[in-house]
């Protein structure tokens, strides 16, 4: 049976309403945690972006839950290095209960140090390195890495968890995919896609968790929680690169008056009915997700935990 747990979305809130999402999530009886992290926010209507680490850390004191990442980019940023060092920090934190999902990236979070935005392959490429760094570091040893695209010298971790961290890899085409089959501890995704979690499965995946995560807009009034949905999370109706190659807030909110109201109708469960919010969540499971996680995009978050808990959950399980 899949579990269910809730996300975590750092472009939309402020972290002590994340680690307030947090506690309410696991009294509600979600039984994990996804957290985004972000440089900017998609949009300015959404208006925040905290430094997930330190978030994580909080999160560690406020619930027993364990954590996933969903995702770090461990390429551009942030050396891998670094990211090795603080995903295993948050594991002792989290006694274990962490799981540090990585991805290729947007240029809206990676461009902002003036570093170019290389091309897919690249981009594929230096994650793959950046995992190696990762998982070198982690054995515990002082190592120098000499790779093509990153170099360790001298470098040792001393804060380390009993147990190795897992690392996830996101995927959203076959090319990227493929890589997270072959070199995965398991897979991040955002769509119920039966044939990518195939692709997955048949590149060396198979017997791995797959995680996916998705957002409602719970809210008593229907016509009210469409219009919180298209106007901060429009952006979910772009279609093909654009999420990777826009830079700016400011130039996902221009892209996404292409986006109507009833396009985010169509593929968000708005309101309070129970059946539609059942129903998106039964399409990650049916497409072959193991955990699915759920993000909540309107203001009401006591409706939204009182009726997952009540009702949503317990029709699901």
């Amino acid at each position: 049976m899949a579990s269910i747990g809730y996300f975590l979305s750092c472009e939309q809130f402020g972290p002590k309403e994340l680690i307030d999402q947090a506690r309410r999530a696991e009294a509600a009886g979600f039984e994990k945690l996804w957290i985004s992290d972000h440089f900017h926010p998609w949009n300015d209507e959404q208006g925040h972006s905290p430094f997930v680490w330190g978030v994580i850390g909080a999160l560690s004191q406020a619930t027993s839950l364990p954590v996933t990442t969903a995702v770090t980019c461990p390429t551009v940023r942030i050396h891998p290095a670094i990211i090795a060092q603080a995903a295993a920090t948050a594991a002792v934190q989290l006694d274990g209960r962490f799981v540090l999902g990585v991805g290729s990236g947007e240029a809206l979070n990676e461009h902002v140090l003036g570093d170019q935005w290389p091309s897919v392959g690249v981009r594929l490429e230096m994650l793959e390195e950046a995992i190696d760094v990762i998982r070198t570091l982690h054995e515990g040893e002082e190592i120098s890495f000499h790779g093509t695209y990153y170099e360790v010298q001298d470098a040792r971790i001393y804060t380390l968890p009993a147990e190795t961290v897992p690392i996830y890899v996101s995927g959203f085409g076959p090319q990227a995919t493929e890589l997270a089959g072959r070199i995965g501890d398991g897979y991040v995704t955002t769509m119920p896609d039966a044939d990518l979690i195939r692709v997955f499965r048949e590149a060396g995946g198979e017997g791995k968790p797959v995680q996916a995560g998705t957002k409602v807009c719970w809210d008593r009034d229907a016509e009210r929680a469409v219009e919180i949905a298209h106007r901060t999370w429009g952006n979910q109706g772009l279609p093909g690169q654009l999420a990777q190659t826009l830079p700016r807030p400011r130039d996902f909110m221009d892209a996404q008056t292409l986006v109507t109201p009833e396009m985010i109708a169509e593929s968000v469960a708005c309101g309070d009915d129970v059946d539609k919010q059942v129903a998106q969540v039964r399409e990650y499971i049916d497409a072959g997700v193991d955990e699915v996680y759920v993000s909540q995009m309107g203001h009401d978050m006591e409706g939204f935990f009182t009726s997952w808990e009540k009702d949503v959950l317990p029709a699901l399980r």
